[in-house]
């Protein structure tokens, strides 16, 4: 079970650090004013507490294991909100970083 609740957190904080990122973004570059700025730095304080969750307690380990999530969740995001078409390289370099994290974050250790 902790390692479903574990994936669970790290799909809740990818939705805010890129769904905040990306409405700062529209926000800024795509003209849409204070509001899409001011959700988004929500979101993104929102992705930190999502963090602190995971029932790893190591830091380094979980914001390192993250990194996978962030990337194949970017490539996703892009896809589904902008429209972006990821290639076989995309998909290949996401579906890496998620292994990564897969071995960061679930490799047995003997505690």
């Amino acid at each position: 079970m902790s390692v479903l609740k574990s994936l669970v957190l790290f799909v809740l904080a990818a939705v805010f650090e890129i769904g905040g990122a990306w409405l700062v973004w529209q926000g800024v570059r795509e003209h849409k004013g204070w509001i899409w700025i001011g959700a988004g730095i929500i979101a993104l304080g929102l992705y930190g507490f999502a963090a602190t969750l995971q029932p790893d307690g190591e830091f380094g380990r979980v914001l390192a294991a993250y990194g996978g999530v962030f990337v194949a969740g970017s490539i996703a995001w892009g896809a589904v909100a902008d429209g972006y078409r990821p290639d076989r390289y995309d998909v290949t370099g996401a579906l890496i970083c998620l292994a990564g994290m897969a071995v960061i974050m679930y490799a047995p250790r003997g505690r």
